[in-house]
This record gives C-alpha cells, sequence and structure tokens, in this order.
C-alpha cells in the first residue's frame, strides 16, 4: 500500500496535488497527515520526506519526495494519469511543469488558505501577468482538447497541478475569462476537491506564520473554518 504523506489541507497546496490526483483516479493509498504547528521543524519532517518538506510518497521500494515525481511514479502504474494521445500527453506535461515551477508572483501575493476569503490590497503587475498567463494556458487547453477538464474529458494529473489555484481563485476573489472561470468551476466540484476542501475547514490547527502569509496582502472578509 502507497502511503502519502501531506500537511494541513487548508494551507498545503503542494500535498494536494498528488492527494487530489490519486482521489479522483482512485489509486489506493493511506494518508498521513503530519501539521504545520507552532512546534513542527524541518527535522520533523525529515522523519518520513529526504527534502524535509511534503508531499512525499513512501512505497516498498523507497519515498519519492516531490510532487511531479510522484505523479510520473504513478504514471507508470496507471495508464489515467496523463492522457493517452501523445501530443496531449506533452501539452499536459509541460503545463503542469509550467505551474511546478513558475507563477510566481500567484504564490507570493495569493497563498493558500481553503477556508478564508481575503480581498487583496493592490493588483501588482506581475500578479496580473501570472492571471493573464492562466487565462491564456487554460484558453488554449480547454478550446483544444474540448474540456471539460484541461487536457479533455477526463481529469488528469495537469488538472491536479492547477487544484491549488482554483483554491486560490475562490480564496482572493480572482476574476478570470468566462472559459477559465468555468473551468474553476468544475474543478472545485470534483468529489475529490470537493472533500479536500471540507476536511480542510474542520482541521484544528493554525499555523502562525500561513496565517500571517495570507493577510499580508489583504483583508480578510469572511473565515469559514471551524472554530474561527
Amino acid at each position: 500500500m502507497l502511503t502519502l504523506f501531506i500537511a494541513n489541507k487548508n494551507y498545503s497546496s503542494w500535498s494536494l496535488r498528488p492527494w487530489v490526483l490519486m482521489k479522483a483516479l482512485d489509486i489506493p493509498f493511506q494518508e498521513r497527515l503530519v501539521p504545520f504547528t507552532a512546534n513542527s521543524n524541518w527535522e520533523e519532517f525529515r522523519r518520513f520526506s529526504p527534502s524535509g518538506k511534503v508531499p512525499a510518497l513512501v512505497t516498498e521500494k523507497g519515498t519519492i519526495w516531490d510532487s511531479l515525481a510522484i505523479a510520473e511514479f504513478l504514471a507508470e502504474e496507471y495508464s489515467r494519469v496523463w492522457p493517452q494521445e501523445q501530443m496531449t500527453r506533452a501539452w499536459a506535461r509541460s503545463a503542469a511543469a509550467e505551474m511546478h515551477s513558475g507563477f510566481f508572483a500567484l504564490r507570493e501575493h495569493c497563498s493558500m488558505s481553503c477556508g478564508v476569503r481575503i480581498r487583496l490590497h493592490d493588483w501588482v503587475p506581475p500578479l496580473l501577468r501570472d492571471i493573464a498567463r492562466l487565462n491564456e494556458l487554460w484558453g488554449e487547453g480547454l478550446k483544444r482538447y474540448g474540456g471539460p477538464f484541461l487536457a479533455g474529458p477526463e481529469f488528469t494529473a495537469v488538472d491536479a497541478f492547477f487544484a491549488p489555484v482554483a483554491f486560490r481563485v475562490q480564496t482572493y476573489g480572482i476574476t478570470l475569462s468566462a472559459p477559465a472561470q468555468a473551468y474553476v468551476d468544475h474543478l472545485l466540484q470534483v468529489p475529490a476537491m470537493q472533500q479536500w476542501y471540507q476536511e480542510s475547514l474542520i482541521e484544528p490547527w493554525r499555523d502562525e506564520e500561513h496565517e500571517h502569509d495570507c493577510l499580508r496582502r489583504g483583508v480578510l472578509t469572511a473565515d469559514l473554518r471551524s472554530g474561527a
């Protein structure tokens, strides 16, 4: 049995990617959630992840400790991880890799926090460029492959890699083109995404660093988490 180590569902965008991919494709695994707390530290996470970061997928043969590497590992056994047609698969991999290594302004200004709603102070040019690129990239995939997912009718790894962006759009009220917004609305209704979201709302933990990071760019307008 595969074991996936993740952190808080409210904050951990990197954890979401392999988790939602495996859930959506019915790939069996055990979840091990190790929360970010005031007492957590690098050495604690190093017990299960060589990098001291999440996600980490523990297998009988060893550990995979990067979200993109996890997707590729799973693809060797589960053909539905990526689209079947060669160029569609290449496009999906390119889009996922762009998300994996880019969109820095979006990450910086819109840190993931599923259970809150925030009104940003400023829409700075680098953030607007990232949003424009999302509209362009998603629009290309939806038009080329017919939707409702980025590479066609089925959920694949490229959708998993943009799943945290869908939650960011919801949290920060990001304005998108009509096709991109329709994609976000559809992605948020995927049962695996709904499960992650509902479970994020009832988590008891709050991490001061993540809370500050989410709020320094804007004003909190709603906190939907239990005990808020």
